[in-house]
């Protein structure tokens, strides 16, 4: 089966994944790790979400969820006939919030976070006898994040309330396990992440006269990935993905203000499907579907959504030893009431786009 069919696939599955639960940026995919010989990638991402609400029924939020952009680059070497090294750099989590302050007197009018992080993975592959093979290694994780509440109608403490919590760089793993069946391009991976504590030095103002600084330990989740493929007619692929992500132990929770700015009542999981065909020997297309419950249960305002559904497409384009892969998707972000002023957030979305060009030595 051409890996055409994968590359397009493969950016498809990627093409906004910020749109899962929780803070989530990066699937976290090890897919690199099946390239034949040696392969680099690199891989720019957009998203461009549309998230407005109403408290009262009567006063609107606006629009408080901004575009960004994403990226990764990857490099895998077959180091002998039975090991195999990869370098992953990407951004697994991230965040954007920005209430205008034009939406006044909407309660949170004005406030806004963000969320930064970059992560560096190595992994080593071994491949075992009977299509078997096992993989893991080491994965560095840096974040940072700002946050302004300005929400004197919520509470006091939110008169004009900042948090910047300076980077802290972490080291976590990953190992897994994956079987493979070449002739009909069928692959199943399951690959574990281990949790990152992280513990951030942190500036609060707007609490007493003066900044007051301390430390907040941060638990960012474990998660188990199920990938998966295989040919279903000539040149013809399914693929897919299954991801747990254990956002239920993750309070971010300042010092000084003693009550949790980001906490999740529900674990994520989230699912796609996609078909990919091979059309000729330069061209290749998929199509992918995504999916994450809605939960029902109330969100915090920095961020009000619940699930979404998904529909995107991808098309690759082979030239020599260069694939180049462009993919959109469409995202129905499911409606969500938030916890503290009980605004309702309901019919929005999000359109994402990305590119990726990857080169075979």
């Amino acid at each position: 089966m051409n890996r055409l069919l994968v590359a397009a696939g493969g950016l498809a599955l990627s093409a906004t994944s910020a749109v899962a639960g929780g803070m989530e940026r990066s699937a976290q995919s090890v897919a690199i790790l099946f390239e034949q010989g040696e392969y680099a990638e690199f891989t720019l991402g957009s998203f461009s979400p549309t998230v407005s609400g109403v408290f009262g029924g009567a006063l609107p939020s606006g629009d408080m969820a901004t575009s960004y952009l994403t990226y990764s680059l990857g490099y895998k070497r077959a180091l002998s006939d039975k090991l195999d090294v990869a370098l992953i750099i990407d951004q697994p989590i991230g965040a954007d919030v920005d209430y205008p302050a034009s939406a006044a007197p909407y309660p949170f009018a004005g406030s806004n976070a963000k969320v930064r992080s970059t992560a560096v993975t190595g992994l080593l592959r071994y491949k075992m006898p009977s299509n078997f093979s096992v993989y893991g290694g080491l994965r560095a994780q840096a974040v940072k994040g700002d946050l302004q509440i300005i929400a004197p109608a919520v509470s006091a403490a939110f008169t004009n309330y900042n948090l910047a919590a300076d980077t802290d760089l972490q080291l976590g793993y990953v190992v897994g396990v994956a079987w493979e069946k070449p002739e009909i391009a069928a692959r199943v991976a399951l690959t574990y992440n281990s949790k990152m504590e992280h513990s951030f030095d942190t500036t609060e103002t707007g609490l007493a006269a003066i900044p007051l600084t301390g430390t907040m330990d941060v638990e960012l989740p474990q998660s188990l990935n199920l990938e998966f493929q295989t040919g279903i007619a000539a040149n013809t692929l399914l693929f897919g993905s299954i991801r747990w992500v254990d956002w239920t132990a993750t309070d971010i929770t300042p010092p000084f203000l003693g009550a949790p700015i980001v906490s999740y009542s529900t674990d994520t999981i989230t699912y796609n499907l996609g078909v990919g065909r091979k059309f000729n020997e330069q061209w290749s297309g998929a199509l992918l579907f995504g999916y994450e419950k809605t939960d029902g249960s109330p969100v915090g305002n920095l961020g009000p959504t619940d699930g979404y559904k998904s529909i995107g497409a991808a098309a690759t384009y082979t030239i020599d030893n260069v694939k180049i892969t462009g993919g959109i998707r469409y995202v129905d972000i499911g409606d969500a009431t938030t916890t503290t002023i009980g605004s309702n957030f309901a019919d929005n979305e999000g359109f994402g786009a990305g590119i990726r060009v990857g080169y075979s030595f």
